[in-house]
């Protein structure tokens, strides 16, 4: 019979904590760590935090609509657009949507926000790595509120 590894052997240590993904209004900071095994190892090689949770000053603007604003200099189907963004989408809420001022149009710009916008308006959900955090927390996954796990299965 042979040994029983503890799972946790196979991972070099916790990496330290990125930059805020925000400088006020709630943020995400994450940490890595490294498999050290020949085989996949069990587990998740990096886990988020929240972060700069303080209010952000009222003329800070929306996160949302910055980042739509950010592709006003690219022009799409040929044309510059000023775009607003799309808020509440019951589908997809880490996406990025905007419509284009003036216009029906409306393209969703980026497959997720940056970490750390609100999934919905009136909400403190927040989009990590494309996924609504609900409560801060994934969808079932129980743990604590200040670090945020996702599981990725990967060799690093």
């Amino acid at each position: 019979m042979s040994p029983v590894l503890d799972k946790d052997t196979l991972w070099d240590a916790w990496g330290s904590w990125s930059e805020c993904s925000r400088t006020c209004g709630g943020g995400a900071s994450y940490s890595l760590r490294r498999c050290l095994s020949s085989k996949t190892c069990e587990g998740q090689n990096i886990k988020y935090r929240t972060c700069s949770n303080v209010d952000c000053p009222p003329d800070a603007g929306d996160f949302r609509a910055q980042q739509c604003s950010a592709h006003a200099d690219v022009r799409y189907l040929g044309q510059y657009h000023e775009w607003l963004p799309v808020y509440n989408d019951p589908d997809n809420p880490c996406a990025l949507k905007c419509k284009a001022k003036g216009s029906g149009l409306l393209v969703e710009l980026a497959p997720k926000v940056l970490d750390g916008t609100r999934c919905y308006t009136e909400s403190l959900d927040m989009c990590i790595s494309g996924v609504c955090q609900v409560g801060g927390k994934p969808r079932g996954f129980l743990g604590f509120f200040d670090c945020i796990c996702i599981v990725r299965h990967f060799l690093m």
